[in-house]
């Protein structure tokens, strides 16, 4: 039975992750800084502001998954907000090659999140791909920062794998959860100019990935964890209004109110491009939610 040793374990993603594993057959241990997270999974403690691992945590681990990051979406973007989220994704990505080289335990791959913010908080008629670089404003510099120190592990001869990780859809919480709200409300309706495009995924979907990344020796790089359907803000608040049968008419909610209310990191709610899935395609992934009303329908069944 092989080991996967996950931080950021009990998040949206990690959760839905962890299950999955387990449900495969895998050992599935966890990085926290609580001692008893409130779950079944077997833990082992860091705190990456001290530098500090416990040293059986990576021995024990025959593969990474790296999930840990400080929400980027949760809070408004002070100073002391985009340091911390640069921070716990860089230092952390360290600490941990760090501790992999002192321990002498070579994993199977390293396998980071990472995120299309990547391409940067822009609206454009780019697709943008794997093999673009990445943007010059605060998510692109996050990104790619996060994606370098991640690539110190492919630099010592692990396989490693980037996930760059889009809008993730569940139905228990995350960006999801927000959009459903107003629609409930009867105030559905696009968020500024509506243009913008989201690129999405079902949660089954971006789980499913991180299994294939641990069990395809094959993949390695950064691949974007987006559905191929492509649709904008409107188009997706249409279509959730559908799903849930409310009504779509309310006017669009204007940019200018979320400025005030999120100052920049609206960026990442007012501003999206269409973001490519042909190379986790070609990797031979077949989605199971390709479609945005047929995921919705998963995640909203009719009572």
């Amino acid at each position: 039975m092989e080991t996967i040793l996950i931080t950021g374990g009990t998040g949206l993603i990690g959760s839905h992750l962890c299950k999955k594993l387990k449900e495969k057959g895998y050992n599935v241990v966890l990085l926290s800084r609580k001692s008893k997270p409130g779950n079944s999974y077997s833990v082992y403690s860091w705190n990456p502001d001290k530098n500090e691992i416990e040293n059986e945590a990576i021995k024990s681990a025959d593969y990474i998954i790296h999930l840990a990051g400080a929400g980027i979406g949760d809070k408004r973007w002070t100073k002391k907000r985009r340091q911390l989220i640069l921070d716990s994704r860089v230092r952390t990505t360290e600490l941990i090659f760090n501790k992999v080289r002192e321990s002498g335990k070579v994993p199977k791959a390293f396998i980071a999140a990472s995120g299309i913010g990547y391409y940067g908080a822009i609206t454009s008629d780019k697709i943008f791909s794997e093999s673009d670089p990445p943007a010059e404003d605060f998510t692109g510099l996050v990104c790619s920062q996060w994606e370098n120190s991640a690539d110190r592990f492919q630099d010592n001869g692990i396989r490693t794998v980037k996930i760059r990780t889009g809008i993730v859809l569940a139905a228990e919480g995350g960006a999801l959860k927000r959009m459903v709200f107003p629609v409930k409300m009867l105030i559905g309706s696009p968020l500024g100019t509506g243009r913008q495009y989201m690129p999405w995924i079902h949660i089954d979907d971006i789980c499913n990935m991180y299994v294939k990344a641990i069990e395809d020796s094959k993949m390695t790089g950064s691949y974007n964890a987006v559905a191929p359907e492509h649709v904008s803000n409107r188009e997706f608040m249409r279509t959730l209004s559908k799903v849930l049968r409310m009504p779509f008419f309310f006017p669009a909610i204007p940019s200018f109110v979320f400025r005030i209310l999120f100052g920049r990191m609206s960026e990442i709610i007012l501003r999206g491009s269409r973001v490519s899935a042909e190379k986790i395609i070609s990797a031979g992934y077949i989605f199971e939610y390709p479609g945005l009303e047929n995921a919705l329908k998963n995640l909203f069944p009719k009572k």
